[in-house]
């Protein structure tokens, strides 16, 4: 069975979202570390990652996420993650690794896109 790995870019405003479909692994990581680098490349440092349709995630793209984040701040930008509506609450797939990994609280969480990119939203607690 071949599982689908996709990013699709959206311009909001002020912030680049890149949609995140598929699974988030060794062999598709690369692929995410490399259209967030040529998104802060091209000077775009409000960067939103939706993981609602990430059904997979390993250590590999825990990796993606941290070295993304790091980038982000190197840049004084901002990175905020979207987890499925109800992944805070009930633990999406990649909220239960992140949590597991104890790196969770390194992150802004929203519940979705509108939220992320809204100034006034805060993020879901740890």
């Amino acid at each position: 069975m071949v599982v689908a790995f996709y990013v699709i870019d959206d311009e909001q405003g002020d912030w680049t979202v890149l949609r995140v479909c598929g699974e988030l692994d060794l062999v598709t990581s690369p692929a995410l570390r490399q259209r967030v680098h040529d998104a802060v490349a091209e000077g775009r440092h409000s960067l939103v990652l939706d993981l609602s349709d990430v059904f997979f995630c390993d250590s590999s793209g825990v990796g993606v996420l941290i070295a993304s984040r790091r980038l982000i701040r190197s840049c004084h930008g901002s990175l905020r993650l979207i987890l499925p509506a109800r992944g805070a609450a009930d633990g999406s797939h990649v909220n239960r690794v992140l949590g597991a990994l104890g790196v969770r609280r390194l992150f802004d969480v929203y519940v979705d896109v509108e939220a992320a990119i809204t100034a006034e939203a805060d993020p879901l607690s740890a």
